[in-house]
């Protein structure tokens, strides 16, 4: 089933040449960067790292709209450690994610819930879901 938005409220765009050994820009100027395939020689990323920190970003942003709605306090220092995993499948390849939150001195039921809810509403995980593996851990 494919999910329509109701309403657009941004669009990004990037410019990319070369795929995994080019390079890309984005529209407003504000990313602009080399690219490099994964585990060789280079001095770009690559777009699982960028797929990494999108997606942790961006469920960091839904843990926050979910802590705001149910009144809960999430600890400044909370992070996550994104992994992104490149590797074949039967006739292609795929990606796996696992996201490692912490959210120290939370306590761990509420956490645990926290990100239950976010992972239900966040706009990666609901792209992901049932495409590919993704863990959410609490660490």
């Amino acid at each position: 089933m494919t999910t329509k938005l109701d309403k657009v409220l941004y669009t990004a765009k990037a410019h990319t040449t070369g795929g995994r050994d080019g390079q890309s820009r984005t529209d407003d100027g504000r990313l602009d960067i080399k690219l490099s395939p994964p585990g060789q020689p280079g001095n770009g990323t690559n777009p699982e790292q960028l797929f990494a920190a999108g997606y942790s970003a961006c469920f960091i942003g839904a843990m926050k709209a979910v802590a705001a709605k149910t009144k809960a306090t999430l600890p400044q220092d909370l992070a996550i450690d994104a992994e992104v995993d490149l590797g074949p499948t039967p006739g292609a390849y795929g990606i796996a994610v696992r996201m490692n939150v912490s959210l120290p001195g939370m306590d761990r039921a509420a956490a645990q819930a926290l990100l239950d809810a976010a992972h239900q509403v966040c706009p990666y995980s609901n792209a992901t879901r049932g495409n590919i593996d993704v863990a959410i851990n609490l660490v």
